[in-house]
């Protein structure tokens, strides 16, 4: 992939051709950026929600809470 010459800067910018590599894939790279974008909040979400009832399932025991006032670790 060439990306034009750098010697001359003076003429027209036609001649010169492109000065960045991967000239006309910016749509697909936004829509590569999009999907992963959410994909990634799909993945955050399931973690969040797992963290969730694993500690709802930890504390919701009457005798786990009196031991975190007491300051003590509950067992998992």
């Amino acid at each position: 992939m060439k990306t034009g010459s750098f010697e001359n800067w003076a003429g027209e910018i036609s001649e010169i051709g492109p000065i960045y590599p991967f000239v006309g894939s910016e749509f697909l790279l936004w829509i590569i950026g999009i999907v992963l974008w959410i994909v990634w909040h799909i993945l955050q979400s399931r973690d969040e929600k797992k963290h969730y009832h694993d500690e709802l399932d930890l504390y919701k025991d009457l005798s786990s809470m009196k031991k975190i006032i007491d300051g003590e670790k509950p067992r998992l």
